[in-house]
C-alpha cells in the first residue's frame, strides 16, 4: 500500500472510487451492485433508511468488511483493504457514530494511540503542537490535555475527526456525524467540514434523516434503498420532499398538523419537582406543570438541560429530591415503577439500546416486558408463551417492524425498527400518560413520520403525553403546549398555536420573554 496515490490528486478528480459493490448476510442483501464515487475538495452525502446499506457500504470502503463482489479504485489504481489499516495507509479515515476514544486518557493521548508517526519514543510536545495547528486550520476547539470524560459530545467528535486527519486522511468518511450534537455544535461542524472540503479533502457524510443539513452542506448526494443506488444527483438539482420520496419510496409528511382534541381533566400534576444529576448536582430545579389528556406538552431544550432528570423522576427510575408528582389525583413521587405501568403511565427512554431493550432477549421477551405482569399473560406466576408469542406478532404485524421471527434477538434489529418495538410495546397498552424522551431521535424520516403519527394517536385516544425532543421543528408541530427548559427550568410555557422559532429558541437559550406570565392558568 502506498500513501502516494492521492499525493497528485487535484480538486475535482476522482479520489476513491466504488464498482459493483456487493454484500450479503444470511436472508438479506445489504449492498446491491452499488457504484460510488468521491472527488476532491468534494461534500458527497449518503443519504437513506435505517437498513438501506449506508454503513455496510462505509465500512466495506473502510476495510472493516470485505465485498462479497466488486471493486474499489484509490487514485485510479485497484486496492484491496485486508483491513482498516490498509484503508489508513491509503488516507482514508472514518469517524463513527460511536465513539471510539479511551475516556480516562486525555485528547492528545487519544489522537497518537497508536500512530506510527509517534514512533518508540513518544514525543508528545512534537504531537501537541501539530495536533493544534489541525485544530485551527479546521476551527476545532477542545483542550488537548482535558480528559475524554469531561468533554462535550461535539469536542469527543471533533477529536475523533482530530484523530483522523492528524493520520493523514484525504477522504474523511462520517457517520451521523451531527446525531448527537446540540445546534450551535452542528453549526460549527459544518463549518469545519467546508473548510476541510476547501483544502482538497473528499468527505462522506452519510445520514438518516436530517435533509436540511444534506442540502445545505453537501455537493452531491447519492439515495440508497433497500441496498441499492436509486439516484446520485446535484444537490443544488434536489429538494428535501424529493429526497425523502427517494428514500422511502412514496411522499413523506414533514410536518403533521397538531390533531385538534376536545381537552379532559388533569392526568398529571407536577409541583416545584427537583431532581439530583448522576453526578450529583442539581439538574433538575423546582418545575410545576399539569397535562390533561387528549394533549402533547412538549419541552423543547439542548441535550444536558434537565429533561432526562424530569423523565425518568416521572417514570419512577429516579429519586426526586423535592417536590410533588400526582397522577390522577394520587401522590406518586414515591411510587414504584410496577405501580406506575399498573397505574396506566407508558416510558419511551431515549436510549433505545442501553434502556429500552434488551438485545439478547427475543422480541417475544422484551414485549413482555410491559406485559409479565398482565393476568391475561400469566396463571399463578407462570407465563403463558403461546399468549405472549401471539401478541407479539400482532403489535409488530401493526407497527411494521421489520422482523423475519418474533424469535429474534433484538439486537439484530435496526435502529427504526427497535423503535418501532418499543413503541408497540409501551402504546399497545393503551396508557393514559405517555412519556416520550427524544422517541424519533436518529431515526430516518419514515421512521420518523410513523413514530409522530403514532403519538397523535395516542392523544386522540384521549392519552396525556409528555414530548420531550432536541427537534423545534418537532415540539412545535405536535404540541399544545411548549416548555423550553435551561438549565433544569422552564423559561415559560406557551401555548402551541402561539410558539414560534425565534421565541423558542431564545428561550432554551436561558431569555425569559417579556410579558410571559408562566403557567398559571393551567
Amino acid at each position: 500500500m502506498q500513501r502516494g496515490l492521492l499525493e497528485e490528486i487535484k480538486r475535482g478528480e476522482t479520489v476513491l472510487e466504488a464498482r459493483g459493490i456487493t454484500k450479503r448476510f444470511p436472508g438479506v442483501v445489504a449492498n446491491d451492485h452499488i457504484d460510488f464515487e468521491i472527488r476532491a475538495g468534494e461534500i458527497h452525502a449518503v443519504l437513506g433508511e435505517n437498513g438501506a446499506g449506508k454503513t455496510t457500504l462505509m465500512n466495506i470502503l473502510f476495510g472493516l468488511l470485505q465485498p462479497d463482489e466488486g471493486e474499489i479504485y484509490i487514485g485510479g489504481k485497484r486496492v484491496k483493504f485486508r483491513s482498516p489499516l490498509d484503508a489508513i495507509d491509503l488516507g482514508i479515515g472514518m469517524v463513527h457514530q460511536h465513539r471510539k476514544l479511551v475516556p480516562a486518557h486525555t485528547v492528545i493521548e487519544n489522537i497518537v494511540l497508536g500512530h506510527p508517526r509517534a514512533g518508540k519514543i513518544l514525543n508528545l510536545r512534537r504531537a501537541e503542537e501539530e495536533v493544534r495547528e489541525l485544530a485551527e486550520r479546521y476551527g476545532f476547539k477542545v483542550d488537548l490535555r482535558a480528559k475524554v470524560w469531561q468533554l462535550s459530545e461535539g469536542e469527543k467528535q471533533a477529536v475523533e475527526i482530530l484523530k483522523t486527519l492528524y493520520r493523514g486522511a484525504k477522504v474523511l468518511i462520517l457517520d451521523e456525524p451531527t446525531s448527537a450534537l446540540t445546534p450551535p455544535e452542528t453549526k460549527k461542524l459544518l463549518a469545519s467540514i467546508e473548510a476541510m472540503a476547501g483544502d482538497e479533502l473528499a468527505v462522506v457524510p452519510f445520514i438518516t434523516h436530517k435533509l436540511p443539513i444534506v442540502l445545505a452542506l453537501s455537493d452531491r448526494v447519492t439515495v440508497l434503498r433497500r441496498g441499492k443506488v436509486v439516484a446520485c444527483l446535484e444537490t443544488k438539482h434536489a429538494t428535501e420532499k424529493d429526497l425523502a420520496k427517494k428514500m422511502v419510496g412514496r411522499e413523506v409528511i414533514f410536518r403533521i398538523e397538531r390533531a385538534k382534541v376536545e381537552r379532559g381533566k388533569p392526568i398529571l400534576q407536577v409541583e416545584n419537582l427537583s431532581a439530583l444529576s448522576d453526578k450529583g448536582f442539581l439538574a433538575l430545579k423546582g418545575v410545576s406543570f399539569s397535562i390533561h389528556e387528549g394533549e402533547i406538552f412538549g419541552i423543547a431544550g439542548i441535550s444536558g438541560n434537565g429533561q432526562r432528570e424530569l423523565a425518568e423522576v416521572l417514570a419512577g427510575l429516579r429519586k426526586a429530591e423535592g417536590g410533588k408528582v400526582i397522577f390522577d389525583g394520587k401522590d406518586i413521587t414515591h411510587a414504584s415503577i410496577l405501580e406506575r405501568w399498573q397505574l396506566g403511565i407508558g416510558y419511551i427512554p431515549s436510549e433505545r439500546v442501553e434502556m429500552g431493550s434488551i438485545g439478547d432477549f427475543s422480541l417475544v421477551e422484551n414485549v413482555m416486558m410491559n406485559f409479565y405482569f398482565d393476568d391475561n399473560f400469566s396463571e399463578r406466576g407462570i407465563l403463558n408463551y403461546r399468549k405472549m408469542r401471539k401478541l407479539t406478532e400482532e403489535i409488530v404485524s401493526e407497527y411494521g417492524v421489520a422482523a423475519p421471527s418474533p424469535d429474534i434477538k433484538a439486537k439484530n434489529l435496526s435502529g427504526g425498527n427497535l423503535q418501532r418495538l418499543i413503541l408497540a410495546r409501551v402504546l399497545s397498552r393503551r396508557p393514559r400518560l405517555v412519556i416520550a424522551n427524544l422517541p424519533a431521535q436518529g431515526l430516518d424520516v419514515g421512521a420518523t413520520e410513523f413514530v409522530r403519527n403514532k403519538l397523535v394517536e395516542a392523544k386522540k385516544q384521549k392519552a396525556g403525553v409528555l414530548l420531550i425532543s432536541e427537534d423545534l421543528d418537532e415540539i412545535l408541530s405536535l404540541s399544545d403546549w411548549v416548555a423550553p427548559i435551561y438549565e433544569g427550568e422552564f423559561m415559560g410555557i406557551i401555548p402551541g398555536e402561539e410558539a414560534d422559532r425565534e421565541s423558542v429558541g431564545a428561550m432554551m437559550a436561558g431569555l425569559h420573554l417579556k410579558g410571559d406570565e408562566g403557567h398559571e392558568d393551567r
